[in-house]
């Protein structure tokens, strides 16, 4: 493979090199999902509830969206 060609694809999937090169140094992957203990309010996660019965999704989720 000629130099230009390495760069062309480096180039192209530079976000997807990226993912690898964390993965190397921490051993976790940006989509990978963890498990954590929390500690919410029991008005919070009622609300939660609701929203979870009104949309069908996870409490996991809506969190989720919410930080994003």
């Amino acid at each position: 493979m000629r130099s230009d060609e390495i760069k062309k694809i480096l180039k192209e999937n530079k976000e997807f090199f990226e993912v690898l090169e964390n993965y190397d140094k921490t051993r976790e992957l940006p989509f990978q999902r963890k498990r954590i203990d929390i500690t919410l309010s029991v008005e919070t996660i009622n609300k939660l509830k609701k929203i979870r019965d009104k949309t069908g999704k996870p409490i996991s989720r809506i969190i989720e969206e919410c930080v994003n």
